[in-house]
């Protein structure tokens, strides 16, 4: 169902969410009926767990060494801040899909944003892509740390980077997030690496990229705030324990991730081999979000996006492959995982976790921002977010990249090679 063919929804008061749109949801969920492929199936459970999934991965193990480099007090306090603030912004996010259905995903939501402004679309659509990509050659490059570490290194790093693009490849070829989730289950010297090891613990949290797509193919997206709180208190509790307990057992030892720090190899073999489906699944779940939204372009609404078709299924494979392709070479050009964090996170979270919420709520409450203490609080709030967006944008994206610059300098890896890369 198009943006056009969607009725009416009148604007509610304040910025609660609007009556009649669950009856519009309600219309979208009917209309895929007679589909043979159907989107719009996930529970607020299932979300939950889809939510997770994304967020419960290897990187929250880069903790400990941004605990290392922050300290106990800067390491906690950021870490709060920042659960606080994208539970808040990830609200915000579904507060405006819930006033926009047709959203099905972050470009759509910048189309709206700027009142159909082809230029913020299309530039949203190239940030959407090169952060899926990017996380996809992340996940690339962790396979290949894994393989190597239980395999003693018994393969060239090569082999064991394609390898894993293969096997995320095999997993994004479902084209349902239902079906995805099946699978799985201040001196320059010191301020570099701080907003480094910020930006690390940034990264863990904002996922917001990903939340329309995943609020777009559920039963009833009024229960979306169900998952996300389900979500929040799990992240606190998990990240704080991964966090707190490796930096406590290894203090100034801690590494990215973790795992390096185990002296003995059965163990960081053992601890290995229980992240390498979530590395696949999660990989998994951003190609599926991006090629969405590449397939959507070609193929529009027609019926090959909801038929067993030989077009529709040829296009969605040839679109994987190409992503997969695309995503082993950059994951051979990053040289520390460390670094592939803090650019993603500088380069697009400081959109995709900031600004675009701010400038969400501007639009949800526009022209009453200043009615009660409550309003003009919130006022005060997105301001700061914003500042927060650009303040992560500019140095932040300048750290990082000074970060990649020094670490090749110091010769600790170079694109395609073959050497160990096992943790």
């Amino acid at each position: 169902m198009s943006s056009e063919s969607l009725p009416h929804v009148e604007k509610g008061k304040g910025s609660d969410v609007e009556v009649n749109t669950e009856d519009v949801f309600a219309k979208l969920v009917q209309s895929e009926e007679d589909h043979d492929i159907k989107f719009r199936t996930l529970s607020w459970q299932k979300t939950a767990l889809l939510l997770l999934t994304e967020y419960v991965c290897l990187a929250m193990l880069a903790l400990a060494w941004s605990f290392m480099v922050l300290g106990w007090g800067a390491g906690i306090a950021v870490t709060l801040v920042l659960a606080v603030s994208t539970w808040y912004t990830s609200y915000t996010c579904w507060q405006y899909c819930m006033k926009h259905p047709h959203i099905r995903d972050v470009v759509d939501i910048a189309l709206q944003l700027t009142g159909g402004n082809q230029i913020a679309g299309e530039a949203t659509a190239i940030m959407l892509l090169l952060n899926n990509i990017c996380i996809m050659g992340f996940h690339v490059l962790t396979g290949s740390k894994i393989f190597n570490t239980l395999s003693d290194h018994s393969q060239c790093t090569v082999v064991f980077q394609v390898l894993t693009a293969i096997i995320c490849f095999i997993f994004s070829i479902p084209r349902t997030l239902q079906h995805v989730l099946t699978t799985g289950g201040p001196s320059v010297a010191k301020f570099i690496p701080a907003f480094n090891a910020t930006l690390n613990i940034t990264f863990l949290f904002i996922g917001q990229i990903m939340y329309p797509s995943f609020i777009a193919e559920m039963k009833e997206p009024k229960d979306f705030p169900k998952a996300l709180t389900v979500l929040t208190v799990a992240e606190v509790i998990i990240f704080f324990l991964a966090a707190c307990i490796g930096y406590a057992y290894n203090g100034q030892y801690s590494t990215a991730p973790l795992i390096g720090s185990l002296q003995e190899p059965w163990m960081k073999k053992s601890a290995f081999a229980f992240v390498l489906v979530p590395t696949i699944v999660i990989a998994a779940l951003y190609a599926n979000v991006a090629g969405k939204y590449i397939y959507r372009r070609v193929l529009g609404d027609s019926r090959h996006a909801h038929s067993h078709t030989i077009v529709g299924w040829g296009t969605w494979i040839f679109i994987q492959a190409i992503l997969w392709a695309v995503s082993w070479i950059l994951g051979e050009t990053i040289p520390s995982m460390g670094d592939f964090l803090g650019i993603m996170s500088a380069a697009f979270d400081s959109f995709f976790g900031y600004l675009f919420w701010a400038a969400a709520w501007f639009e949800l409450n526009r022209g009453r921002y200043f009615h009660g203490v409550g309003q003009t609080t919130l006022f005060i709030t997105n301001v700061i977010i914003f500042g927060l967006g650009l303040l992560m944008l500019g140095p932040g994206l300048w750290t990082s990249i000074e970060a990649v610059i020094d670490d090749y300098a110091a010769g600790t890896a170079h694109a395609f090679n073959c050497k160990d890369n096992a943790l």
